[in-house]
């Protein structure tokens, strides 16, 4: 197996630092006017690249197909492509220029199994004209606070749509809108190098407080989300229940969270519920930040804005998301099956997230990619503490077009040198996402938590 060291990045570190402290201050209203024009709202470029490869932006998808139902699966818009190449072990120098370090990693560790077939590029991402509105506005009044571990002056759309620096970026990723409450019910498996799982199935529920129609930051309290999960499946693990009240910025207020055990039929506090502590049921997998390809406090790392790339990143993952599809499908040994797996060309900002000195974690240095469009984290690479390329993340997002919003309908961690992988997300023998569930504050009490234990 071939191990990837990491490269120094020493040009972008010093530049990250020297324009970090100017960058705290939001942009001009000339800046901002660029937003919605040749930007789009969301600050992406909105023309074409230069050979039209990536297309321009005409607003994504806005309108489910014909005959589809709230409840539904989501079929496919681009069912009829076909791949327009196809990248192994073989010819993967030809497209070095526009691969992850991790998915090189990956051709070269599985050369006889794993490969990217790359289709044409959709620019599906879109959002509610709401959030458009209040991304520009928070354009020119946004800034970051608390040596960048938290914002001021923004509420329900991107911070920082034109953004300076790696703290900015992660931000834009942490507060997009991914709706306004949602209810899901996925599975989880850790494979064995052999192909043996158990699947671990979740009920999710969550309630999005920054981004909600009418939210005023002066009365979020510092939080941005409530997030309740259930553990329904196996017998063994069924009943367990994880509460976590989100916070804005987790340094000067961590975030609170609390488990209930259906052994001990007690809510605890669970203060370990972050960083590198290991995530649910995740045989050691995962770590509790790399749910949702990223979360919590971003405050043990430097983050550095490397810039805006053209990248074959995961995307319009309708394959892995289909109805017609079973989980022993999709659950190869050693990686997902590689055939059911999108992938395009798409501008992404690349930021490289190095450990700071002082503080501690099993990943040393973390290189996120993540959509223009959308601010969704689609791919993450993250080293061990000698510097060596261990894990790669990848998140394959769907238009959940009856929203609209753009988001991973399953994550994959792949482990290069354990030889097996996670994944989380897995939704196509399960019901659908219920972005209508009605939820108040009183149901992600502690209270509330020690009733759904009981039932």
């Amino acid at each position: 197996m071939k191990i990837t060291k990491t490269v120094p990045l020493l040009t972008t570190l010093a530049l990250s630092l020297l324009s970090f402290t100017a960058a705290q201050a939001a942009v001009s209203a000339t800046e901002a006017a660029r937003l919605g024009k040749e930007l789009t709202p969301m600050g992406a470029i909105k023309a074409a690249n230069k050979d039209g490869s990536i297309p321009s932006w005409d607003g994504g998808i806005t309108t489910p197909p014909a005959g589809f139902k709230t409840g539904d699966h989501h079929p496919d818009p681009f069912a009829s492509d076909q791949p327009l190449y196809t990248i192994t072990a073989q010819n993967k120098d030809q497209y070095k220029d526009k691969l992850t370090a991790g998915h090189v990693a990956m051709l070269d560790t599985y050369p006889d199994s794993f490969k990217l077939n790359v289709y044409p590029t959709h620019r599906s991402a879109a959002l509610p004209q709401r959030i458009y509105d209040a991304t520009i506005t928070n354009a020119t009044t946004a800034k970051l606070v608390a040596d960048g571990n938290g914002i001021d002056n923004a509420i329900i759309g991107t911070p920082f749509p034109i953004p300076a620096n790696g703290n900015e970026v992660i931000w834009n990723h942490l507060l997009r809108y991914r709706g306004d409450t949602a209810a899901r019910w996925i599975g989880q498996a850790v494979p064995t190098r052999s192909g043996k799982y158990t699947l671990v199935k979740f009920e999710d529920e969550f309630d999005f407080l920054y981004t909600k129609p009418g939210a005023e930051f002066t009365k979020l309290d510092n939080k941005i989300l409530y997030f309740k999960q259930k553990v329904i499946a196996p017998a063994r693990l069924a009943g367990f229940i994880l509460l976590a009240h989100e916070t804005l910025n987790q340094v000067q207020q961590p975030r609170a969270a609390w488990t209930y055990n259906t052994g001990q039929r007690r809510v605890r506090r669970a203060p370990n519920v972050a960083y590198d502590n290991p995530g649910t049921a995740s045989d050691g997998m995962r770590t509790s930040d790399q749910f949702d390809m990223f979360n919590g406090a971003p405050d043990r790392y430097n983050w550095n804005l490397v810039g805006r790339k053209e990248m074959i990143v995961p995307y319009n993952a309708y394959k892995l998301h289909s109805k017609d599809v079973k989980y022993k499908d999709i659950l190869t040994p050693k990686h997902i099956n590689p055939d059911l797996a999108r992938y395009e060309l798409h501008r992404v900002w690349v930021v490289d997230a190095t450990l700071k000195e002082g503080t501690s974690h099993l990943y040393s240095r973390r290189t996120f990619y993540i959509d223009e469009d959308s601010w969704q984290i689609l791919a993450v690479d993250q080293y061990d503490r000698r510097g060596n390329l261990w894990r790669v993340s990848e998140g394959f997002p769907v238009n959940y077009y009856e929203v609209p919003v753009l988001w991973s309908t399953l994550e994959v961690h792949t482990d290069l040198q354990a030889g097996r992988y996670l994944a989380i997300g897995l939704d196509n023998e399960s019901r659908m996402y219920d972005f209508n569930i009605k939820r108040t504050a009183e149901d992600f009490t502690p209270d509330a938590l020690r009733r759904d234990g009981l039932r």
